[in-house]
């Protein structure tokens, strides 16, 4: 799908409060960023921000940070950040950047938690070590997850789910828990919040696959 380039998009970002402009610079030092010692959760590939807004909202007691590579996809995030709904929020900052530098940004450790929502699948087999579920990522992230740091991953896509099962165990992590159906999952459904695509994908009657892995 290609993306609408909206012309203030970067203007807006570059001056907005909740964006981090030199986020390798922050490496090792996030908890001083939201200057407290609360665990650091990360969305990678956030979108437009529904999910990891009104998480940042239910839990105060954790600090966010939403990952996009796509200016004109972010702006519609920090859009909804300044309504009144999420404007008072202080556990919550935004960066521009490629999922793939990650360990730049992040020191060894410091993040508790990763979120994937409905990522790219990369249908074509050539691309498969761009998936945000293979083993070049897992890699990535056991490189700044704390030690039995997680991931959750959800997708409306059974193809790259079941990929992201066998990667997994290929990667030699923990696999804590999996559905193929959601919302119809008492325990792993308790304290969903929905995505946009979520909740498309779901009022068409598609069922909603997710997993959490653990670090070893």
């Amino acid at each position: 799908m290609r993306l609408r380039n909206i012309p203030r998009a970067e203007g807006t970002i570059r001056l907005h409060r909740a964006v981090i402009q030199r986020p390798e610079a922050q490496k090792g030092s996030w908890k001083q960023v939201f200057g407290n010692k609360n665990p650091i959760y990360i969305e990678i590939g956030m979108g437009k921000g529904q999910f990891i807004l009104e998480m940042a909202r239910r839990h105060p007691e954790v600090n966010f940070v939403g990952i996009e590579r796509y200016s004109s996809v972010l702006l519609r995030a920090i859009e909804k950040f300044d309504t009144e709904e999420f404007q008072s929020l202080e556990n919550i900052r935004f960066i521009c950047m490629d999922a793939r530098n990650v360990e730049d940004v992040f020191a060894p450790q410091e993040v508790e938690k990763i979120y994937l929502n409905f990522s790219d699948p990369w249908p074509k087999a050539r691309h498969a070590k761009r998936r945000l579920t293979s083993v070049e990522f897992l890699r990535r992230y056991e490189g700044i997850l704390a030690d039995k740091g997680k991931v959750e991953f959800k997708t409306d896509n059974t193809q790259l789910f079941n990929f992201s099962l066998e990667q997994v165990k290929e990667a030699e992590w923990l696999l804590v828990r999996y559905t193929y159906d959601l919302h119809h999952n008492e325990e792993m459904s308790r304290g969903n919040v929905m995505t946009e695509y979520e909740e498309k994908f779901s009022a068409k009657g598609n069922p909603i696959n997710k997993l959490i892995a653990m670090k070893k």
